[in-house]
């Protein structure tokens, strides 16, 4: 089927109560022309009173939501396929076990807005909301013992052919906000290029490649059939992509029906963004905003060390409302406590600290740290105060990843 969106709006109550006062007034006034004028005068009226007021009380706003699974509602687009057999087997699949639909959703509670929103943006099904469901059980850490990582499960060479970069501290395949948007653009430009917008077709090519798909088409055509993404025989894997995205729908769509329990997910902003021009560590971020320097690890995963280094990337995630805060605090300097003259942060020597673990924490090496710091050997005090360099190596790169495949090199 291929992809369009028809936005759902609806008339906020002041707009629907002046829109029937109008249409009253219209009334009353269609029939006091008609009874003292003549039908060409009466005919002026009335299209004066509606391009006077009609069109501006018919100005539709978006919809105001109760919550994100209400919005993620409105933007399903695929609906009528749920009756397809294959889905009605991973319908019953996911209800046997409806815990486990509530523990994964409950992981989406940072995301799941905001990813509606950039759908929405693009015009493209609120299902794909549910593809980090069926990819990584919507863990931003996951990694697959065969390379793919992240929400979106990109591959090294695939995550290098959409500008996702991979350092010695960051790696762009676990920042949510990045690596959406390059699945978006993924999915996009292969429906675009090869499946005339049928975007059903192209989250096949997203888990099994094009060339795989393509070829299936090739040969379902040769059969006889349409070649959209039922008739296809694909990979097994790749056979219970979409019905297993069709399948989750399904049941969020109407939990109460699959007795599924959804946790509740508020339909605003869980993370603001927040430009940095300094290195900063999570923990002095976490305490000019406010917060811990674990909700900060859970919104920045990228941030393999615990540092942002701004030659990399710029961004940095704190929960909504700490934002200001944490401008505030920026903008006044406050991160120079924590940084030496080089750029490079500053770190307190806990009781149990060893100079390696430091120096792995930060992405750096030992030698490195000695040399920051003049030291003679790895003796180290509790309470001392190390200068920790900058390093931003880019990690290397295997010769034969292959770009065409978001989550599978092979």
């Amino acid at each position: 089927m291929t992809y369009r969106t028809t936005r759902r709006f609806t008339l906020g109550l002041a707009g629907s109560a002046l829109l029937c006062s109008i249409l009253i007034s219209a009334a009353g006034a269609h029939a006091e022309n008609r009874a003292r004028t003549d039908d060409s005068a009466y005919r002026s009226s009335s299209a004066m009173v509606q391009d006077t007021h009609f069109w501006d009380a018919l100005e539709l706003e978006p919809a105001v939501h109760e919550d994100a699974w209400a919005r993620l509602r409105d933007n399903f687009q695929w609906q009528r396929d749920v009756d397809h057999q294959r889905v009605q087997e991973w319908i019953d699949h996911y209800r046997a076990s409806p815990e486990n639909i509530a523990e994964i959703t409950e992981r989406a509670r940072p995301w799941l807005s905001w990813i509606i929103q950039q759908l929405e943006e693009r015009d493209m099904p609120g299902e794909l909301a549910l593809v980090p469901f069926v990819e990584s059980s919507f863990d931003p850490t996951a990694r697959n013992p065969g390379g793919a990582t992240g929400l979106w499960q990109f591959m090294p060479g695939t995550s290098d052919a959409l500008g996702l970069s991979r350092t010695n501290g960051y790696d762009g395949r676990l920042d949510v906000v990045a690596s959406t948007d390059a699945a978006l653009d993924y999915l996009e430009e292969q429906a675009d290029r090869w499946y005339d917008g049928d975007i059903e077709l192209s989250l096949a090519a997203y888990n099994a490649g094009s060339g795989t798909v393509n070829q299936a088409r090739e040969a379902a055509r040769h059969r006889g059939e349409s070649g959209d993404y039922w008739d296809l025989q694909l990979p097994r894997e790749t056979m219970n992509y979409v019905p297993k995205l069709l399948a989750l729908a399904a049941i969020i769509d109407d939990p109460e029906h699959y007795d599924v329990a959804l946790p509740e997910i508020d339909d605003s902003a869980a993370f603001a963004e927040v430009e940095v021009d300094r290195p900063i560590s999570l923990d002095k971020a976490a305490e000019l905003a406010g917060t811990t320097r674990t909700r900060l690890e859970e919104l920045n995963p990228a941030l393999v060390h615990g540092r942002l280094d701004p030659n990399v990337t710029t961004a940095l995630l704190v929960p909504a409302g700490k934002q200001e805060e944490l401008q505030a605090s920026l903008n006044n300097g406050d991160t120079m406590t924590a940084s030496n003259s080089s750029g490079g942060d500053t770190y307190h020597v806990q009781q149990g600290d060893s100079l390696s673990a430091i120096a792995n924490q930060h992405g750096t090496t030992v030698n490195e740290l000695r040399a920051a710091n003049s030291l003679n050997d790895n003796t180290l005090q509790v309470g001392q105060t190390l200068q920790i360099p900058d390093s931003t190596t880019t990690l290397a790169q295997s010769s034969d990843d292959q770009a065409e495949r978001p989550h599978t090199d092979s």
